[in-house]
Parts: structure tokens; sequence; C-alpha cells
């Protein structure tokens, strides 16, 4: 594992799951004069080696988040390219990483982005089904309210009675059904807030906050991620 030693060492306990919101594609490019989707080139790109890093610390479970359901809102040539880069890398990368063990897995609604690009995930989860190593959920056309609202929906048509449902429950009905709580949510490019990511998943999550953008996050900012992980403590309400 290529890294920073001296944090490395420091690093005495480390998350089940790690969530990501890989902010800052667009600004990194316009800083350089690039088109944003440059810069969701980029970024598309880091993704893999860090997914890649993560497995090496044993990490078990990564979310990352890459196309959230406001970002519909875009310029249509940028949402476009956006499906077109996703379906290039999961092409390119599922098989490699494939060949680690990773088991791919998407959130969301699937059934509004584009056939074409429904194919190659459904195609990557069938691949990479039965694998044993991380689970690497990518949320794509993703939001939490819309999870919440989904789940509901789901309850309700499957006619369970409002004394039955507890939050156990609730959890098997949302997109994330059978993965833990995040422990651990890391975002890039200095933003401070969820952007409608992973809600319920995230009420005891420790958040990391960066103002690195994300084409330009390495191996050690997922070193200091842990570290400062490591060295907090997790209460859960208790004293």
């Amino acid at each position: 594992m290529k890294a920073s030693t001296g944090i490395r060492s420091k690093i005495t306990r480390l998350p089940v799951h790690v969530a990501i919101v890989p902010d800052g594609n667009g600004r990194w490019a316009e800083q350089r004069g690039l088109p944003r989707l440059a810069g969701h080139q980029a970024g598309v790109q880091k993704m893999r080696a860090l997914v890649e890093y993560l497995n090496e610390w044993g990490i078990k479970y990564v979310t990352l988040y890459g196309f959230s359901t406001e970002n519909w809102g875009r310029p249509r040539e940028e949402v476009e390219g956006l499906f077109r880069i996703l379906k290039e890398r999961i092409e390119k990368d599922v098989p490699k990483l494939h060949r680690k063990g990773v088991k791919v897995r998407h959130l969301g609604r699937l059934q509004d982005l584009p056939a074409w690009l429904q194919r190659s995930i459904k195609q990557a989860e069938e691949l990479t089904k039965n694998n044993t190593g991380m689970t690497l959920s990518l949320a794509f056309n993703y939001g939490g309210h819309l999870e919440i609202v989904d789940a509901v929906r789901r309850i309700v048509a499957d006619g369970i009675p409002p004394e039955k449902i507890d939050e156990k429950l609730f959890s098997s009905y949302l997109y994330t059904a059978g993965l833990p709580d995040v422990d651990l949510l890391i975002r890039t490019g200095d933003e401070l807030r969820l952007s409608n990511f992973l809600i319920w998943q995230t009420a005891y999550s420790e958040y990391y906050f960066t103002q690195v953008l994300w084409p330009d996050f390495t191996k050690e900012d997922i070193d200091k991620a842990l570290l400062a992980y490591s060295q907090r403590e997790r209460r859960f309400g208790a004293l």
C-alpha cells in the first residue's frame, strides 16, 4: 500500500462504509480553461484509482454520488456527456474491479436513465453479483428525498400495517437495503452540505469536508480522511 507511512501508522480504526460526494469537477475544469465535461472525465477516471485504494485498506462498502435527481436541470449536453462518460468507464473499469472481487451495485431510479446506459449498469451488476469483496455502490439518478418517498410507496403497495413499520423494516425498502449505514462521509470541493445524499443512512455518520477538488483528491487525502475518522469518538447519542 503506497501512502504516507506516518499518517497510516496513526490510523487505528477504520470505517466499514465510506460514502463520497466527489464535488468540484466543473470548477477544476474551469480553472484550467477546459470544458466542464473534461472535469467530469477527470473525476470519473479518479474514481477507480481511489476505489482500488480503499479496497487495499479493506473498506468493505464504498458508495459514490455520481448523478443526482437534481442534476437533470443542467445543460442537456452536459447531462448527455455525463451519461456517455459513465458508460465508457463502466465498460473499461468494471472488468478490472471484477478481477479484484468488487461487487457493483446501482442506487437510484435506473428506469429513468437512457436504455443503453441501463444495459451497461445491469451488465456490471450481473458480472460482479457473486463477488465477495468490496461492495461499490454507484448512486446515479439518486435523490435522498425520492428514495424515502419510493420506500413509502412500496410499503403502502405491499399493504404493510402501520404497527409493523419500524426502522429496520423501513431500511429494507430503501435503495440501500442490505447495506450498513454510512460510517464516514467524505465531501470534496469545499462544500459543507449533504446535497440530498443518503439522508437516512448518514444520521450518525462522521463527516469529513475538504477544499480539495475531486480530480485533485489523492491517496494521501484518503489517508487524512481515514485518520480524522479514527480520531473521533462515536457515541450514537450515549454519554
